[in-house]
């Protein structure tokens, strides 16, 4: 997948870029070895709040992006939860580090921006890979 960032406020535009930033913050790179996809989340957050604080900024912006979807505001305070505990786990040094690996927040959600488009846009639907 590219990191293409489209511009436009049609679905499909929107869907395109929330998808890349989850792919550059989530899985943009491979640790070697043990091929396990990692982001800017785990790599950025590994310094010490500057980092949480800039990855935090960064699922904003998915957020964000989901608002001009006209996305309900349960499912937005759903997101900025899952970003706010993202950014309160990542703060506590090693233990947040770790975290990074297994709650991926910008991966939850853009699943939940996936579910609003495809009932709400189904010709945007697209297969997950």
């Amino acid at each position: 997948m590219g990191l293409d960032f489209p511009v436009g406020s049609d679905p499909a535009s929107v869907r395109r870029r929330i998808e890349a930033m989850e792919h550059l913050l989530e899985r943009s790179f491979r640790i070697p070895g043990v091929n396990a996809p990692v982001g800017l989340d785990s790599i950025v957050g590994l310094v010490p709040v500057v980092g949480d604080l800039i990855t935090a900024a960064m699922g904003a912006y998915i957020v964000w992006e989901a608002k001009n979807l006209g996305m309900g505001k349960w499912h937005l305070m759903r997101m900025a939860g899952n970003v706010g505990f993202d950014t309160l786990i990542g703060a506590i040094p090693v233990v947040g580090d770790a975290a990074d690996f297994f709650f991926r927040s910008n991966t939850r959600n853009l699943r939940i921006v996936r579910k609003h488009l495809d009932k709400h846009h189904p010709a945007q639907r697209t297969i997950d890979q």
